[in-house]
């Protein structure tokens, strides 16, 4: 069962939150994120990306970038634009998106539970990108970011959530892109201890979005134990930030595909290749959105053609059989080449967040051929988890994105 935990929060001041809040680190490359803290030098992103404080000469990994989002924080601190709970608490987070609500608790919980399978993982992570968070995480004695899970639906958590929820939000802001965030804190002691035992009946979470935020974190509380030996497992080190969310309200978008180039074939001999595997429909200009499981669409040479796989392709299995694995295995690999989609750098992913257009643009801009899905369900999610298998990379994207700077989990106390 679940262990989760009520912890002593690092947040923004009322009055700076929503210039404090800020996307996931990985979603902006080193210059979009320094031109975000140029603008706003309050964003998060100046402690998650500390190198926007350095010049394009400083490499992202040099020793002095994780110092400096070490003496940021602690700046920050001393400077009241964050402020620390004297006491352990849950937080209530709700994002709202185009009117859709999805409302979690922000909690911390436990490495052994993801070391024993009880924080279930649907995707493989990278050496070199838990790398540089481990080391964010170990030097800012931190985390940042909060691991985005989920959980099947349980009926007294959604009605305790809905009681909270009832009273005056302590944030309650609009950001750039129109996201309304809301956020509850949870201090009553009844209240956490019940939300604490709600928890423990829970046999699984899942990780939705931040499996490498997550290994780093683990690897963190590892290493740790590893200094303190005589450690008694109640440490803060033993446990990490995280949101979370019944699975009934968390919306997928698809993941998209781009391609550079065509390898060695002629666009004639491409997509006579292609024809042996999918039945393909010329439509012409009109964008194509895949609306079921099992089509594609294709925009190739500013032309869109809809993909249907022919008999026999879709494997019975429960990875092969993903959308995301048929166009991997039946088109990716064994007609472009692409043989390991984690480390070929011929293919981009584009989050859906991003529209069609986005792919015309990449396409019309020089690469050969993008390709849009239908959306993996979360259902597919929990069922992949469950048999501990792992989904193909860059298999969901979740939105709207958690933000990084609204709570932070000191790893000592």
């Amino acid at each position: 069962m679940a262990d989760v935990r009520a912890f002593r929060c690092v947040r923004p001041s009322e009055e700076v939150v929503s210039r404090v809040a800020a996307l996931p680190y990985d979603v902006y490359n080193r210059k979009e994120a320094k031109a975000i803290v140029e603008e706003n030098p309050h964003s998060f992103l100046a402690i998650d990306r500390p190198e926007t404080q350095f010049g394009d000469d400083v490499d992202i990994y040099d020793h002095r970038v994780y110092a400096k989002a070490w003496q940021m924080l602690d700046e920050w601190m001393a400077a009241g634009i964050f402020l620390a709970d004297e006491t352990d608490c849950y937080y209530i987070y709700e994002l709202v998106m185009e009117g859709s609500r999805q409302t979690g608790i922000v909690a911390c919980t436990a490495v052994d539970d993801y070391l024993n399978q009880v924080i279930k993982k649907h995707e493989n992570t990278r050496e070199e990108k838990e790398q540089d968070r481990i080391r964010h995480v170990d030097v800012t004695d931190a985390n940042t970011g909060p691991i985005f899970l989920a959980y099947r639906s349980r009926q007294a958590l959604n009605e305790l959530v809905m009681q909270v929820c009832q009273t005056a939000p302590l944030y309650d802001f609009v950001a750039v892109d129109g996201i309304t965030h809301r956020v509850w804190r949870v201090s009553e002691a009844a209240t956490v201890q019940q939300i604490s035992t709600l928890f423990g009946e829970v046999p699984a979470l899942y990780i939705a979005d931040g499996h490498h935020r997550a290994a780093s974190a683990v690897k963190v509380g590892l290493k740790r134990r590893q200094e303190q030996p005589d450690y008694d497992g109640t440490e803060p080190f033993n446990f990490f930030l995280s949101v979370l969310f019944p699975d009934e309200q968390l919306k997928i978008l698809p993941y998209y595909r781009a391609v550079e180039d065509l390898g060695k074939l002629s666009l004639e001999a491409f997509l006579n290749e292609v024809k042996v595997r999918f039945t393909v429909e010329n439509l012409g200009k009109e964008p194509y959105q895949p609306a079921k499981k099992a089509s594609f669409g294709m925009y190739l040479d500013g032309t869109w053609y809809r993909l249907t796989p022919q008999a026999g392709l879709i494997p019975e299995d429960l990875t092969g059989s993903l959308d995301v694995s048929v166009l991997q295995d039946g088109l990716l690999a064994p007609v472009l080449g692409i043989d390991d989609p984690r480390t070929d750098d011929r293919i981009s992913f584009i989050g859906g967040i991003r529209g069609l257009k986005e792919l015309e643009r990449l396409v019309d801009g020089g690469m050969a051929v993008a390709f849009s899905l239908y959306p993996t369900s979360i259902q597919e999610l929990l069922d992949v988890a469950d048999a501990e298998l792992l989904m193909p990379p860059k298999s969901t994207w979740f939105e709207p994105k958690l933000r990084s700077g609204l709570f932070i989990h000191k790893l000592t106390k």
